[in-house]
């Protein structure tokens, strides 16, 4: 299949959804011919990205699992959905995984999902899954379950990054304000009350089968979110550290990755 230059099949449109007055940008593909019965893949994106920003990874997996249906999408406040008004609660991951999730995947007729989610999109993962909402599997790249000194030091040096360079300018060949997108995710991290951010009480409750992967320098998190996941839920976890990786593993080490996905999701879903 022939890719244009984000990633997506070069005859994708985009799509929007409305959803409690925002649009959504999404990008859905339907299942091939004998692949209707694997669950619908559901990417969702880091504290920074959106559809676009996922690079091929989506479809690269999509073509090795024999192109199940997919659904990628931009979280309000990123890429071409709208952009976001004022700052974000520290419950914002919250209010995606239990309010806007559920809403897109019944506005879209998914059901039982996988999902895959890298970073902010991890935790939400996390949230969705141990509030009870039916998930077949969770593969999470460098997800957070509590805010740890080297995540502030992180996104605290992401700010001088983004104050000092042209940051601004190649984010915004991304998303509709870039400004608000950075800051949206920067101020609520940094902030006194963002310290105190556990979605621990969510894991007990998770019992499907999961893949952790992150990369072994990651800037955001140690590998005790690893450990806090797989001492916690009550599913089988499996874990892929990728050496050399920084917090972005799936585009550092891109064949290494989606080749855990692959093998991870070909050995637990029985269709």
């Amino acid at each position: 299949m022939q890719l244009n230059k984000i990633g997506l099949p070069v005859d994708t449109e985009v799509q929007f959804l409305s959803i409690d007055e925002l649009k959504i940008e999404y990008y859905l593909y339907p299942a091939a011919a004998g692949r209707e019965g694997f669950p619908t893949l559901v990417f969702l994106h880091e504290g920074l990205g959106s559809s676009a920003l996922w690079r091929s990874v989506p479809e690269i997996i999509r073509t090795q699992l024999g192109n199940p249906a997919m659904l990628v999408y931009s979280r309000a406040g990123y890429g071409k959905s709208t952009p976001l008004e004022g700052d974000r609660p520290v419950t914002y991951m919250h209010h995606e995984a239990l309010d806007m999730l559920p809403k897109v995947l019944r506005a879209l007729n998914v059901e039982k999902p996988i999902l895959i989610g890298h970073s902010d999109g991890g935790s939400i993962a996390l949230i969705h899954a141990g509030a009870g909402h039916d998930v077949s599997a969770l593969v999470l790249i460098a997800p957070h379950v509590i805010v740890e000194d080297q995540s502030i030091e992180g996104i605290a040096a992401a700010r001088e990054t983004f104050l000092s360079s042209n940051l601004a300018e190649k984010m915004s060949r991304y998303h509709i304000d870039a400004e608000s997108t950075f800051w949206g995710w920067n101020k609520v991290w940094l902030s006194p009350e963002f310290r105190e951010w556990n979605i621990e009480e969510y894991l007990p409750s998770i019992d499907v089968p999961i893949l952790v992967i992150q990369g072994d320098v990651d800037e955001y998190g140690t590998l005790e979110q690893l450990d806090l996941i797989a001492r916690n839920v009550a599913g089988e976890v499996e874990r892929k550290i990728i050496p050399g990786a920084h917090h972005s593993p799936h585009l550092e080490s891109t064949d290494e990755v989606v080749e855990a996905v692959v093998k991870f999701l070909n050995q637990f879903i029985v269709v």
